[in-house]
C-alpha cells in the first residue's frame, strides 16, 4: 500500500514510519503524497486515537530530497502541490500527534516535528533549521509553529544562524516534551503514545481546536468557541465516564466517543 512509509496500527495507536533511511528518510513527491494519505487514514479511522510519526534507520527526516531539485523547479509550486496538503493534514488532525525524533531532522523535517503536538527526543537526536545554508526560507509551516513554541526572538535567532540544535537544547528552549535514554526510547514512546490512547479523544480534539482559533479570533469569538466545544464534549460518552468514575473513586475507562 506504501513504499516510502509504513503504517502500522497497534491497539488503537497509528504508527506512521518515515521509510526511506539510506536517504536519512528524506522527502521525495511520492513520500509527501503517502504521508498525507496515511495521516487521512488514521484521522477517519475510529479504532485510532493516537498517531506517532518516527523514522526508519538514524534520521527522523534529512527535509527534502535534495538529489530531486533542479536550477528549473518552482519552489513555491513544491510547496503549494506537495507540502501544503500534507501540513494542511496535520495542521486539523482532530487526534494527539506525537512525533519520536529518533535522529536528525533537519529543513522540512523539523518543520514536520514543530507541527506535531508532542515531540519525543532520543538523547541522541538533533534538530537543524538549515534552510538558511542553502539561501532559502523555513518552509512547511515551520515559521508558523517555531514562534508560537519559542517566541519571536528566538525564532528569528533559529532560523537565521542555522545552528544545529541538540536534544538537551531542544528541551531547554521548549521543542521537546521529553528528552529519552536510548536505552529507554521504545518503550517510553510506546507508553506515551499508550497513555494518551487511553485519553478521551474528543476532547483532546476539542483542545487542539480552541488553541488554533484562539491565535486567530477575538476573546470575546474565542468564548463563545470555548461554549460551543463544551457542549459538544459535554455530550460525549467519555464525559459521562469521566463523571461516574469521579463519584466511584475508580480510573475511568475512556472509549474515545
Amino acid at each position: 500500500m506504501y513504499e516510502t512509509i509504513r503504517y502500522e496500527v497497534k491497539g488503537q495507536v497509528a504508527w506512521l514510519t518515515l521509510n526511506r533511511p539510506d536517504q536519512l528518510n528524506a522527502f521525495t513527491e511520492q513520500m509527501n503524497t503517502e504521508v498525507t494519505k496515511a495521516l487521512k487514514q488514521a484521522g477517519a479511522d475510529p479504532n485510532v486515537r493516537c498517531v506517532v510519526i518516527t523514522g526508519a534507520g538514524r534520521a527522523f527526516c534529512a527535509g527534502e530530497d535534495l538529489s530531486g531539485v533542479t536550477e528549473e523547479m518552482d519552489h513555491g509550486d513544491v510547496l503549494r502541490s506537495r507540502y501544503a496538503p500534507m501540513m494542511k493534514t496535520l495542521h486539523h488532525l482532530e487526534k494527539p500527534v506525537v512525533a519520536a525524533v529518533n535522529g536528525a531532522a533537519a529543513g522540512a523535517g523539523m518543520s514536520l516535528a514543530l507541527a506535531c503536538d508532542f515531540r519525543l527526543l532520543s538523547e541522541k537526536a538533533s534538530f537543524a533549521p538549515a534552510f538558511i545554508h542553502v539561501g532559502l526560507v523555513p518552509d512547511a509551516g515551520h515559521l508558523y509553529y517555531l514562534p508560537r513554541l519559542v517566541g519571536r526572538a528566538k525564532a528569528l535567532e533559529l532560523a537565521v544562524l542555522g545552528d544545529k540544535i541538540s536534544a538537551e537544547q531542544a528541551a531547554s528552549l521548549g521543542l521537546a516534551t521529553k528528552v529519552i535514554p536510548l536505552s529507554d526510547w521504545e518503550e517510553e514512546v510506546k507508553q506515551f503514545a499508550e497513555r494518551l490512547s487511553a485519553m478521551p479523544t474528543k476532547a483532546i480534539g476539542l483542545i487542539k481546536r480552541l488553541l488554533r482559533e484562539s491565535e486567530e479570533t477575538t476573546f470575546d469569538r474565542y468564548l463563545e468557541r470555548e461554549a460551543e466545544c463544551q457542549r459538544i464534549a459535554g455530550m460525549t460518552a467519555d464525559h459521562r465516564e469521566g463523571v461516574k468514575a469521579f463519584f466511584e473513586k475508580r480510573k475511568p475507562l475512556f472509549q474515545g466517543n
